[in-house]
């Protein structure tokens, strides 16, 4: 088992990766992190992508990096809801207006309506600074 985590070089992004690696020390599992395409900002993410293994390796989670290939971002995260015995996935998402909030966005609306497993939307604008 695992938890996956749909990374993009934003605050969303990193809040989810923060919020990802805590569930997984929780549940006592390994993280895939399901990186971006390259014209998502796959460079810029290198570095988020990389604190992110070594924070998880200090809180004792094995992590890897699962490079999108060219699949849409909402299909590989349920797809491996389904394929590969992920528990939990972890987006990030932004506050909306309140006709917004009805609708979260494409990716994230797809993936917690199909993900073959719970999906936790993280808020990164209401997270504490650090």
């Amino acid at each position: 088992m695992s938890v996956a985590v749909g990374y993009v070089s934003s605050q969303e992004g990193r809040a989810a990766l923060s919020a990802a690696i805590r569930e997984a020390a929780l549940r006592k599992t390994d993280l895939q992190i399901m990186g971006p395409l390259a014209s998502e900002g796959a460079a810029e993410a290198e570095s988020d992508i990389r604190a992110a293994i070594t924070a998880a390796g200090a809180a004792g989670v094995p992590a890897s990096l699962r490079p999108n290939d060219g699949t849409d971002a909402a299909d590989l995260m349920i797809d491996a809801s389904y394929e590969e015995e992920v528990e939990l996935i972890v987006i990030g998402v932004r506050r909306r207006s309140p006709v917004g909030k009805l609708f979260l966005g494409s990716t994230a609306q797809r993936v917690i309506l199909e993900a073959g497993c719970p999906v936790t939307a993280v808020k990164a604008d209401l997270l504490p600074r650090p």
